[in-house]
């Protein structure tokens, strides 16, 4: 829609192809519908750091559309924006609808025709630059002198990002870094990860193992689930547990008090103790816990929960120390492309002109968005990154000029 709208906008004639019989079905899911749509950071050095070593490639299209520019565009076209917790960027008033209904008016007023149910058979491509692409759609034949793919990626079949863009790449010359999901919820082994389904955690830490060493740590926010675990930090990590769940077993510690080391951590719970002199240990961790996790700590800290305070030993006191501070929990695999919020992997970000997102393979051939080798972690960075490669894309090919050499 930001391709179009700004190839629209440039005065060139643009058909929007679109799968499904509506525009924005995977927008209007985002953010659980309210649509987190950026991120409050204006150094596109900073975004960019958050795709990883293959970020530095957006470096051209944050600095053509940037955050700066996409919060202009939206409120110069009546979207009030909000910045909550995280520097997460929201519609101050509405939801993703607000968001969808600003890109539909943009399309509108740029007169780009758009055509539902859009199935597409085939692409044939030019054989030399004075010919066009020739599109097999619905059994009709459209010929187009320019094409930008958008397609995306894997994530989310059901709002129909099925990975039909990557069949077409690779007609067309390009090379495809194996998909795989991302911002992904994790099936657990522990069973009593479902017993405290529902909760969500804050201000925790989370880090990731494998043969003994630590690969990963976050800190944030986590969800229990009845299939195991999900929320933010969960979510960020996914990447990385699915990788290394290729080459053998994985565990994830989780810190329930990051902010106290061990000893802070002894003293806490030992004044607890003291004020719960008396009292059993089971109504003892109301200040440490949420209620609906008492039950699970106490059962895996095998100390009796009927047993008073006053009589914990030392060595019980450390067990439950430890828990707090060293929960383990065993990943078995990812919830998979239905579940997760964005595609690892895509079009190699090698064969692409980052200044305009034009393909190096073909000179009338365009990406943008998830269909590129490219996923951020939560938090609006995947959204910027499809405002400013579409931007860039639609304007690239707007103003592209056809050369035959």
């Amino acid at each position: 829609m930001m391709a179009a709208g700004r190839a629209a906008q440039l005065g060139a004639k643009v058909i929007l192809l679109e799968k499904n019989d509506c525009l924005g079905k995977k927008l209007l899911i985002t953010g659980k519908g309210r649509c987190n749509f950026s991120h409050y950071e204006f150094d596109r050095t900073k975004i960019a750091e958050n795709f990883g070593k293959k970020g530095r490639f957006l470096y051209g299209a944050l600095e053509r559309f940037g955050v700066s520019e996409v919060l202009d565009f939206f409120q110069s076209r009546g979207l009030e924006w909000k910045v909550e917790r995280g520097n997460r960027i929201f519609p101050a008033q509405g939801d993703a609808n607000t968001v969808l209904k600003v890109l539909t008016e943009y399309l509108n007023k740029g007169k780009v025709k758009i055509c539902y149910d859009a199935k597409i058979s085939d692409i044939m491509a030019p054989d030399d630059c004075s010919e066009k692409f020739k599109i097999i759609l619905n059994e009709q034949k459209i010929v187009v002198e320019t094409i930008i793919l958008c397609t995306g990626g894997k994530s989310y079949p059901q709002t129909g990002s099925t990975g039909d863009g990557y069949s077409w790449a690779k007609k067309f010359g390009h090379t495809i870094i194996q998909p795989s999901p991302a911002l992904n919820p994790i099936r657990t082994s522990e069973a009593w990860a479902k017993e405290l389904q529902g909760l969500t955690l804050k201000n925790v830490s989370l880090q990731l193992f494998q043969k003994g060493k630590k690969r990963d740590e976050r800190f944030g926010e986590m969800l229990f689930t009845h299939f195991g675990i999900s929320g933010p930090i969960v979510m960020d990590m996914s990447k990385h547990i699915g990788q290394r769940l290729k080459k053998g077993n994985v565990k994830l510690w989780l810190d329930l008090k990051p902010a106290l080391d061990f000893k802070k951590l002894d003293e806490r719970v030992q004044r607890d103790f003291q004020e719960f002199r008396g009292r059993m240990f089971k109504n003892s961790l109301k200040k440490l816990l949420p209620a609906s996790m008492i039950e699970v700590m106490v059962k895996l800290s095998g100390i009796d929960g009927e047993k008073k305070v006053d009589h914990i030993s030392k060595e019980e006191r450390k067990r439950l120390i430890h828990l707090f501070k060293e929960l383990e929990i065993t990943p078995k695999q990812l919830l998979g492309y239905k579940w997760s919020m964005v595609t690892c992997g895509g079009i190699d970000l090698r064969e692409i002109n980052p200044d305009t997102m034009g393909s190096k393979k073909m000179g009338n051939l365009y990406f943008a968005g998830e269909i590129l080798d490219l996923d951020g972690p939560s938090g609006g960075y995947n959204l910027q990154e499809c405002w400013s490669t579409g931007y860039l894309a639609g304007e690239s090919a707007a103003k592209r000029k056809q050369i035959c050499q």
